[in-house]
């Protein structure tokens, strides 16, 4: 009997891109296609899935709340996140939530499929960057409420780097960099980078 597949994914051309290759394979049938969350679980009964391929970035509830449901629902369900390997702390926090492993979105057809049946045989499919993310997660200092990345960028501020050299340095746009650092003063409850380095350097947050 062919396992059921779901897809949760916004963008129509990654998802049917991913529906296409799935479906080429003689083992899967395609149960259920979404854009987001709300509608995917609305059809969870009816669908049935074995394995969903889920976003995180989505619009109204998230990837990450999203496998949290599902797996409350439905334990034995796996969900593979599909990624684009931009931020650690969410990957870390799909994980947290129930996720089995995880495919990049540039994958090539046939790693999809292998990293499909990898999961179905009772694996974590993850590449070795992913891995990478997932394990400086588990390292980060104990007790912060800082994220991987907005530990990089306050960082990056104690070092007195300006806003353009964080953004090239991480690989990020500077605008992303204004926008961890409004999250890093609403998460420390302060209003300067002076007082969030105060706050993180007495806990030793960063080092």
């Amino acid at each position: 009997m062919k396992k059921r597949i779901a897809i949760i994914e916004d963008n129509i051309k990654i998802r049917e891109g991913f529906a296409e290759v799935i479906a080429g394979s003689p083992d899967y049938i395609i149960c259920g296609q979404y854009g987001n969350c709300e509608d995917a679980l609305k059809n969870f009964i009816v669908d049935a899935p074995d394995l969903v391929l889920m976003d995180i970035d989505l619009p109204g509830m998230d990837g990450i709340e999203g496998t949290f449901k599902i797996k409350k629902r439905t334990p034995d369900c796996i969900i593979l996140i599909i990624t684009v390997l931009q931020d650690g702390d969410k990957v870390f926090r799909s994980l947290c939530a129930g996720a089995g492993g995880y495919i990049v979105k540039n994958s090539k057809p046939e790693s999809i499929i292998e990293n499909i049946a990898e999961a179905f045989s009772g694996g974590a499919p993850m590449s070795l960057n992913i891995a990478k993310m997932v394990v400086q997660s588990f390292n980060r200092q104990p007790g912060s409420p800082l994220s991987e990345r907005e530990t990089e960028v306050l960082k990056g501020i104690s070092d007195g780097k300006s806003y353009t050299k964080i953004a090239t340095d991480l690989f990020i746009s500077k605008q992303t960099v204004r926008t961890h650092i409004k999250n890093i003063y609403q998460k420390l409850a302060v209003n300067s980078k002076a007082e969030a380095l105060k706050i993180a350097g007495n806990n030793r947050w960063i080092n």
